[in-house]
C-alpha cells in the first residue's frame, strides 16, 4: 500500500489524495446581513395590537358620525326616496342604508318613521327590522374585532363588572330586556355586548325579537302620520309611551342588581 508517493525509478509520483490536499484554495465566505425582518415584525405587532385596533374603531365611528352631519339622512322624511327606485328593490336598499345609518349613530326612531312614511306599515316594518339586525351585526362585529381586546381589561368597576357578567352569562335574556327597554341607546347596547363574551346567535336573535314592539309602533306612526286622529296612530303613540314608562319603573325597581359587588 502506498502512503504519499509511488516510486518508479527515480521519479516520485504523488498520490491523488496528496494532490488534492496540495491544491486546496481557501475560500472566504461572505455573509450578507439579513433583511430587517425584526423591524417588520415589530411594526406588524404594533399595528395589530389591541389599542391600535381600538384607535381604528374610533376613527371609523368618527368618520361615520361626520358623514351623517354632512349628508343629513333625515332628509328622507322631507324629500322622499329617490324616484328611480321602487317596489322590493327600494325596500332592500332602504334596509341596507338603515343598517349603515345605525352604525353611524342615526337615531332609529327617525329611520322607523321614515320607513312607515315611505313603504307603509307592513313593508316598512320588514325593512326596518332587517336594517336593525344588519346594523346591530355590523356594530357587534366591529366592536368585537377592534375593541374587545383593548376594553375588556378596563372592566374593573362594580357596575361595569356586573353589566359584563349579565351580558356574558345571560346573553339572550339580557339582550332581549335591553332591546325592549326604550331608554337605552341602540348603538351603546351593540358595543357593550361586543365587549362582553356574548355569542353571535343570542345577540342577533334577541335583537330581532326585542326590537319588534318599538319598531312596529314607530313604523305605524310614520305610516299614519297624515291622520293623527286615527285609531292606528293613537295606538302607535300609546305603544311608544307605555313601554317607556314601564321600562323606567322596572329599571328603578331592579337597580339593586347592578349594585351588588
Amino acid at each position: 500500500m502506498l502512503d504519499a508517493t509511488t516510486r518508479s525509478g527515480d521519479t516520485a509520483t504523488a498520490s491523488p489524495r496528496a494532490i488534492a490536499t496540495e491544491f486546496v484554495v481557501p475560500v472566504r465566505v461572505v455573509v450578507t446581513p439579513a433583511a430587517p425582518a425584526g423591524l417588520l415584525a415589530r411594526c406588524g405587532r404594533v399595528l395589530l395590537s389591541p389599542w391600535a385596533r381600538f384607535a381604528l374603531l374610533v376613527a371609523l365611528l368618527a368618520t361615520a358620525g361626520a358623514s351623517v352631519l354632512l349628508f343629513e339622512p333625515q332628509q328622507l322624511l322631507a324629500d322622499g326616496w329617490p324616484p328611480q327606485l321602487g317596489g322590493p328593490t327600494a325596500a332592500v336598499v332602504f334596509a341596507v342604508a338603515y343598517g349603515l345609518c345605525t352604525v353611524a349613530f342615526v337615531p332609529r326612531p327617525l329611520l322607523n318613521l321614515a320607513a312607515g312614511a315611505l313603504f307603509g306599515s307592513a313593508v316598512g316594518l320588514g325593512a326596518s327590522l332587517a336594517g336593525t339586525v344588519l346594523g346591530a351585526g355590523l356594530a357587534f362585529g366591529l366592536g368585537r374585532m377592534l375593541g374587545q381586546d383593548a376594553l375588556r381589561p378596563l372592566l374593573r368597576g362594580r357596575l361595569l363588572t356586573a353589566a359584563d357578567g349579565q351580558l356574558s352569562r345571560h346573553g339572550m335574556r339580557s339582550m332581549l330586556a335591553a332591546r325592549l327597554f326604550p331608554g337605552l341607546p341602540f348603538w351603546g347596547v351593540n358595543y357593550c355586548a361586543a365587549v362582553s363574551r356574548m355569542g353571535w346567535t343570542p345577540f342577533l336573535v334577541a335583537t330581532a325579537l326585542g326590537s319588534i314592539p318599538n319598531t312596529a309602533a314607530y313604523v305605524v306612526a310614520g305610516a299614519r302620520a297624515s291622520a293623527p286622529t286615527s285609531p292606528a296612530f293613537l295606538i302607535a303613540l300609546a305603544s311608544i309611551a307605555l313601554p317607556t314608562v314601564a321600562g323606567a319603573v322596572m329599571a328603578w325597581r331592579k337597580r339593586h342588581h347592578l349594585r351588588r359587588p
